[in-house]
């Protein structure tokens, strides 16, 4: 044993609670702020103790973490800063204990924490939906063939391509926005487990935190976890969103491809071979995905405890703020990805025109003209198209003999079936495909804009919401340091 705690629990214990204090210490001397504004409108704390409450937790609000002497050698977070209060201004640090269990004070930290870190979040998240967007504005008319397991599928566009990735990043920004509203709710005033006589309206220090309600339960208040757990889930989702796109970026920023180039800076050489250049940027994406994935799940195992035990929320504690965080960096890396992303419309256009993604329309135009069923209509465009790629020809370069060779040997009549087919230049044109499709949520150019502009709407409105609910943090703090300001003035 060394002193009052035996080594290995400081080291295992103390110490790894201790390690989280950076993430708390603000929202733990906003909580104590409000605590003691509260007790003393409710009469509890003698006004002789008042002066020296005010002045310690003053000190403490303007002391950064990382000088205020947090040591695992005194217990947790909690009983780190007990020590130092009672250090001050002896046993009045004990008046703070009023009503309210250590687990209260981190509680509610917790959550003042990770309510900016959700606001973070979701802004860095709207700021990659407007970069997808507006890129994807800018190549509305830019020729790519879209894959299906790396395969070529049909003529599509890019923009097309990249608004599938913003789609999802919206979704995630209203989870996430949801997460928001339930973290913006006061655990504050539950006392144990079945709130406290001595704190009066839980409401009223809910207002003076900033938050937007209550947490209606007050067990409930002190022990949940499924909101954090959930929120970490949808933070990881973001991230797969984001990895989903680095991994086909990666695939085509190759030699082998050569559709897009990253941005020099957000690239890395190799030390070793001159020609090469790295995209470090989607590498950290994808490792940052895996991470929050292993988080996320982590989370839900952590969950999986008795009621009333502290063990999932000890370590939510550090993981929450640190997986929102690390969503947060990711999210912000690929907006600048996305945005300094150079295309080759060339070389995706010539990816186009090279193969054979004009297939379905052509077996669907054969289908209408010589009203064949579709089935046999794709056997006949299969025959053909095997037949043009070993003669090392294109799509384009089907003609109707062709059709009618491979109708033969589908054992169809060739003469009947290839007389109605008119010219295949337009049926064979993928830029007619990609215009043919306007359809709502289709690859023609006007639609592409059409829903770019609407995400675009769509992210700045989340932005500013976030915006102002980070705004509406700042001023009730403020307003909550003024009034306690005023408790400890003469008079």
């Amino acid at each position: 044993m060394s002193g009052r705690y035996a080594e290995e629990l400081v080291d295992a214990g103390f110490a790894v609670e201790v390690a989280d204090a950076p993430l708390l210490h603000d929202g733990l001397n906003v909580a104590d702020l409000a605590h003691l504004l509260v007790l003393v409108e409710q009469g509890v704390v003698p006004e002789r103790a008042v002066p020296g409450l005010v002045a310690v937790l003053t000190e403490a609000d303007r002391t950064p973490a990382a000088d205020f002497g947090y040591d695992a050698r005194h217990g947790e977070v909690y009983n780190c800063r007990e020590k130092r209060f009672a250090a001050a201004i002896g046993r009045d640090a004990g008046w703070l204990h009023a009503g309210r269990p250590r687990r209260e004070a981190v509680r509610i930290a917790l959550r003042l924490r990770v309510r900016r870190d959700l606001c973070d979040l979701i802004e860095a998240a709207a700021d990659f939906a407007l970069a997808g967007a507006r890129t994807a504005a800018a190549h509305a008319e830019t020729l790519m063939v879209d894959q299906t397991y790396l395969q070529h599928a049909q003529p599509s566009t890019f923009g097309h391509y990249l608004l599938a990735m913003v789609h999802p990043a919206l979704r995630e920004i209203e989870r996430l926005g949801a997460d928001l509203d339930g973290v913006d709710r006061s655990p504050a005033g539950a006392g144990g487990v079945n709130g406290s006589p001595l704190t009066g309206d839980r409401a009223r220090i809910a207002h003076l935190l900033g938050f937007a309600d209550v947490i209606e339960h007050t067990r409930d208040a002190m022990w949940q976890s499924d909101g954090y757990t959930a929120l970490v889930g949808h933070a990881a989702g973001l991230a797969t969103t984001l990895d989903r796109l680095a991994e086909d970026l990666e695939i085509w920023s190759s030699a082998e491809f050569g559709w897009v180039r990253l941005a020099l800076g957000h690239t890395r050489t190799s030390i070793l071979m001159p020609q090469k250049r790295n995209p470090y940027a989607l590498t950290m994406i994808r490792g940052e995905a895996g991470v929050l994935i292993g988080r996320a799940t982590g989370m839900l195992a952590l969950a999986k405890s008795p009621s009333a035990r502290s063990d999932n929320l000890i370590f939510a504690y550090g993981e929450v703020p640190r997986a929102l965080d690390l969503a947060t960096r990711a999210t912000r890396l690929m907006a600048g990805v996305v945005t300094g992303l150079e295309v080759d419309a060339g070389a995706m256009e010539a990816a186009l025109r090279g193969g054979f993604s004009q297939a379905s329309d052509l077996a669907e135009h054969l289908m209408l003209t010589a009203r064949l069923d579709y089935r046999s209509a794709y056997d006949v465009v299969g025959i053909a198209v095997r037949h043009a790629a070993a003669a090392g020809l294109t799509g384009a370069d089907i003609t109707r003999e062709d059709l009618a060779a491979a109708a033969g040997e589908a054992g169809l009549e060739p003469h009947e079936l290839t007389a109605a087919l008119g010219d295949l230049a337009e049926v064979l044109d993928p830029a007619r495909i990609v215009s043919s499709r306007d359809s709502r949520g289709g690859a023609a150019p006007d639609e592409v804009r059409r829903m770019a502009a609407t995400c675009c709407s769509v992210a700045e409105k989340a932005r500013d919401a976030a915006r102002a609910r980070r705004a509406g943090f700042d001023d009730a703090e403020a307003e909550l340091r003024r009034r306690v300001a005023a408790l400890g003035s003469p008079g």
